[in-house]
């Protein structure tokens, strides 16, 4: 070792220079030829280590090679060994000047620090990579769980390179952090909310990547693409990007359609407004009209001979329709909508069906409609929905009742 510490200096003291030049062009000429072997070095095995996963990728089965390859790891590995290299010998270098040698050390053990984070993040890269590949973990928050382990790694990281620095020990330079520990926590609070925020969700399973959710504070509807320790982005239906504190998701309320999407159907519920003045008992003619309508007319037989049957009974004055039992065209109306909702093709049988009338307004008498239907695709159930109040809205006048609006003059005024 000695001959290398000096392998220049005797060849130019011999050549006239003095002790203090000879040193120093002993110095730099060794440091140049640790500089060019690093190099090469670092050049060839990283160029082996590509080539060789490369390689190794193409033929496995698995894609975990390949997202090594991709997230950089044998490029980051490759450098290890140059690094290696370069803390064994720079004590030969500067074995005559000790100042350098303590600064150029620390800079070696500072890099270190630094490849080694390097390697770790694009380890966890691959894995999170790999992870989003399996079915069962692909809509979960992996990316924040990455990242709160990256900044631990970081300030880990950061901690030893300044205890490196300063020369003081790890342990006591962890006790001196205490005391700023309230200046850490407040410039890292939404970091640790998000943190927190990420693994309630996860828990309790609150979003999934996927899934479609309304946020109406933050503007958001549409899927979820990405959820990280910090943000939750989503993507509109009309395709941009709305970003949502984590956070938020347990302290905000919003709407998460998944349950919608993984059960039978998507709900319908909509009504149309009668007019009051329209609605009338139905006399014996307009029964025997109405008959002609399949969907309701074993119904109309059926009601017709129960109430003429009870009025009979029950000798009922039937010289005023307000007397005893009697059909109503909106009553009959409601039963022809709830059959024809009960035979479209495209309503899930399996879970309810209902066609009700809510509370009369100014606006008249509400009947609205309340199914599912079976596809859940948003285009096709805007078509399903459309499709069925065509045919109602068609429909009313067969049975003389008028749908409700506004007169013309009433808006323009």
């Amino acid at each position: 070792m000695e001959d290398i510490k000096h392998l220049f200096y005797n060849y130019l003291l011999q050549h006239g220079l003095s002790e203090n030049a000879a040193k120093y062009l002993n110095m730099l000429a060794l440091l140049l030829a640790l500089l060019i072997i690093v190099f090469i070095v670092d050049f060839l095995i990283r160029k082996i280590l590509v080539q060789a996963f490369t390689k190794f990728a193409q033929v496995s089965k698995s894609n975990f090679d390949d997202l090594l390859v991709k997230n950089k790891v044998p490029r980051n590995v490759a450098h290890v060994i140059p690094l290696l290299i370069g803390i064994e010998f720079v004590p030969d270098i500067f074995s005559d000047f000790q100042d350098f040698e303590i600064i150029v050390e620390k800079g070696l053990k500072v890099f270190a620090i630094i490849l080694t984070l390097w390697i770790v993040r694009s380890l966890l890269n691959t894995a999170k990579d790999f992870l989003k590949t399996l079915a069962s973990l692909k809509d979960k928050p992996i990316d924040s769980y990455i990242q709160v382990f990256m900044i631990f790694a970081w300030l880990a990281g950061i901690m030893s390179a300044i205890a490196i620095i300063t020369n003081t020990p790890f342990i006591k330079f962890l006790t001196g952090l205490g005391a700023i520990s309230a200046v850490i926590i407040l410039v890292f609070k939404d970091t640790i909310l998000g943190f927190v925020a990420s693994i309630q969700v996860s828990i309790n399973d609150m979003v999934r990547i996927g899934d479609w959710i309304t946020f109406e504070k933050f503007g958001a509807d549409g899927d979820v693409i990405e959820i990280t320790l910090a943000t939750v982005k989503v993507q509109n239906w009309d395709k941009t990007i709305t970003t949502i504190p984590t956070y938020a998701l347990i302290s905000e309320s919003f709407k998460n359609w998944r349950g919608m999407t993984s059960s039978g159907g998507r709900r319908i519920k909509r009504s149309i407004s009668i007019k009051m003045d329209s609605i009338t008992y139905l006399t014996p003619d307009a029964i025997d009209k109405l008959k002609d309508i399949e969907l309701i007319k074993s119904y109309l037989i059926e009601r017709q001979n129960a109430i003429e049957t009870y009025n009979i009974d029950n000798t009922i004055d039937k010289s005023l329709p307000l007397n005893g039992r009697n059909l109503t065209n909106i009553g009959v109306f409601r039963k022809y909508v709830q059959e024809y909702i009960e035979n479209h093709s495209a309503i899930n049988k399996d879970m309810t069906i209902m066609v009700r009338q809510l509370a009369p307004s100014s606006q008249g008498l509400p009947i609205e409609i309340y199914a599912f239907s079976s596809d859940k695709r948003w285009a096709n159930y805007e078509y399903i929905m459309a499709d069925i109040f065509d045919h109602i809205i068609a429909a009313t006048p067969y049975f003389d009742l008028e749908i409700f609006e506004l007169p013309s003059s009433f808006l323009k005024e």
